[in-house]
């Protein structure tokens, strides 16, 4: 577990701080988004044509409530992918992956608010 969800389980008053949304709504965001992931891999997997069974594969580092928390703390502070790779354990690239595959899962489930302006702030910056 990362030091940032172990942060959040042990300080729950906390959470609203680091990254915008409090305790319970976390709870609710984190079921609900996990929920739609399956829902999408499911969807994805029954597309594929296989011709090696499912499962192998190197696991990820980071479980799923660890992804969504990396892609909130991205959201809520706008840090570089290379500080949040050193603050999940990940590689800067990793840590970009996992932003870039939530960012349209959460899109789905947040206020478009909070998208909207990580969007904006990063059409500035380029």
């Amino acid at each position: 577990m990362s030091s940032v969800l172990e942060h959040i389980e042990a300080n729950r008053k906390e959470t609203q701080r680091l990254i915008g949304l409090g305790y319970s709504e976390l709870q609710i965001l984190l079921q609900n988004a996990e929920k739609l992931h399956h829902e999408k891999q499911a969807l994805l997997e029954s597309k594929k044509t296989r011709i090696i069974s499912g499962g192998g594969g190197r696991k990820p580092k980071l479980s799923l409530k660890e992804q969504i928390i990396l892609t909130l703390v991205y959201l809520r502070h706008l840090t570089t992918f290379q500080l949040l790779g050193i603050q999940f354990g990940v590689s800067e690239s990793t840590a970009n992956d996992t932003f870039n595959y939530w960012l349209p899962l959460l899109g789905e489930l947040l206020p478009s608010s909070l998208v909207e302006q990580v969007k904006k702030k990063n059409l500035t910056m380029k």
